[in-house]
């Protein structure tokens, strides 16, 4: 592996510039040392990329391609980052703490939005209104314009192309605000655009700190559309500016997702399932499997299997860990590790019980041990709010709709599981959870193919699948009076 860059650039109308807040630094969380420079983006960064943005739309290049024109183009950038892939899945780890096997699937999972959305952009189709005899009435589908895409630090590669790829496919113009801590990797978008020929200022990539950058992208009089990812203070604060300017947001705002498992599942099965539920990135996925609610004739053969499962982990630096396997990388920071850690020292002093982990790990980087939680009880605070770590909470259930209250219990609802034999009990759990998306048999079943979004605090709008497409188009309806 080369060395990496020490100092890396935003990306403003076509052209890689420094910051005009300066720069800062981007740590290594296998190591807990420095890593590179990052330039920081100004309130007035933010407007020149905006602008370049709203160029582009107002020109009408993008919206005047003929759509399978730009999902070619959009393809394209896919099938980019895959030609760059032993190139960016180690940048990847060294900036986010990610194991390289998991680098390089997120890698993947990137391109995979490229290519759906490619697909997807000549599908946009309006449709005929039949208004009787003397009118022809129709409906037509038009980009909002300048999408803002504000991007969390836990798939930073993966969630910007989530949202970049819809917005491309569907001619919108972007300006996508990076994480601090880990911006590195978003540099290959900008050079993606450039090799595929999308026109300077379509695609605008900078960091800058939230309270400065993010804040004045979100409030900004000339953008047209909010995508979000992140927690919901950040989240209500965004939707509070872009409500200033009546801009339709799409948040995305995290989970305390639940897995109900029940007397006749299949523990051998669900092990794999807790392994990618909850340990998987560290733990640090909305979606994460962070509680099991298991029946009471199951409580201690699956707490005696998870906490082998936890212990059998490899935790190291994931530059160390090319290969898929049983192992674990760092958090991304030091106050995400001692937050986790501080939550699951909480819970113990509320009652419940670390079978294994719960601490930092003796080693440089930001480490924290896989952690399975017992006796926690549905109103503990470990209960309801995010960790955002690997930390694994059981709760114990007797009946079935005991459990379904127990997993709607909390003001989130983005994903749930039901696991069991009875498929009829499974439909009734589905119908129930309160949940934008449930897994059945298969914690993260599904794909980029199947809408992703939340209820409650989770946030509102549905990304992935065919639905995102309608976050970034406005329906614009035609009537005409015949002679």
């Amino acid at each position: 592996m080369s060395a990496i860059r020490p100092y890396w650039q935003n990306y403003i109308d076509g052209k890689f510039v420094d910051g005009g807040a300066g720069r800062l630094t981007v740590d290594n969380p296998g190591t807990g040392k420095a890593l590179a420079e990052q330039a920081v983006a100004s309130a007035e960064d933010v407007d020149r990329a905006v602008a370049a943005a709203r160029r582009v739309h107002q020109s009408g290049v993008l919206a005047a391609m003929r759509p399978v024109e730009r999902g070619r183009m959009v393809r394209a950038m896919g099938d980019y980052l895959l030609s760059k892939i032993d190139e960016i899945a180690p940048v990847l780890t060294l900036e986010s703490g990610k194991p390289l096997w998991e680098a390089r699937i997120e890698v993947e999972g990137a391109a995979r939005y490229f290519e759906y959305y490619g697909n997807q952009a000549e599908t946009v189709e309006g449709r005929s209104i039949p208004l009787g005899a003397g009118y022809f009435d129709f409906t037509l589908y038009e980009p909002f314009g300048v999408s803002a895409q504000i991007i969390p630090w836990n798939y930073p590669l993966e969630m910007t192309a989530r949202s970049l790829s819809a917005a491309l496919a569907t001619g919108n113009s972007c300006v996508i605000k990076t994480p601090e801590l880990d911006p590195l990797t978003n540099r290959f978008f900008a050079e993606a655009a450039e090799q595929v020929g999308l026109p300077a200022g379509a695609v605008n990539i900078l960091c800058g700190h939230g309270q400065e950058a993010g804040a004045a992208l979100a409030a900004h009089p000339d953008i047209n559309q909010i995508v979000f990812t992140g927690s919901v203070p950040t989240g209500i604060a965004i939707a509070t500016a872009a409500a200033g300017n009546v801009v339709p947001c799409v948040l995305e705002l995290g989970g305390k997702s639940a897995a109900i498992v029940h007397d006749d599942a299949d523990l051998d099965a669900f092990m794999n399932d807790v392994r990618w539920g909850i340990y998987f990135n560290a733990g640090q996925v909305c979606s994460a499997m962070s509680r099991v609610i298991v029946h009471e004739s199951q409580h201690d053969e699956l707490v005696d299997r998870v906490t082998a499962l936890a212990k059998s982990l490899s935790v190291g630096p994931g530059i160390e860990r090319d290969e898929f396997g049983p192992n674990m990388g760092a958090m991304v920071s030091q106050r995400q590790r001692d937050r986790a850690e501080g939550m699951v020292g909480e819970a113990i002093r509320q009652g419940a019980s670390a079978v294994t982990g719960g601490h930092k790990m003796n080693q440089p980087g930001f480490f924290l041990e896989p952690t399975v939680m017992t006796g926690v009880a549905p109103d503990m605070t470990i209960a309801n709010e995010e960790v955002f770590g690997p930390v694994l909470s059981v709760l114990k259930f007797s009946d079935e709709n005991e459990a379904i209250n127990i997993a709607n219990g909390t003001p989130y609802g983005l994903v749930g599981g039901v696991f069991t034999r009875d498929l009829d009990r499974a439909t009734r759990a589905a119908a129930k959870l309160r949940a934008g998306q449930v897994f059945v048999n298969e914690w993260f079943a599904g794909g980029v193919e199947t809408p992703f979004g939340g209820y409650g605090k989770s946030g509102y709008g549905r990304e992935k699948g065919r639905e995102a497409l309608w976050n970034y188009v406005q329906t614009k309806n035609v009537a005409i009076k015949l002679g």
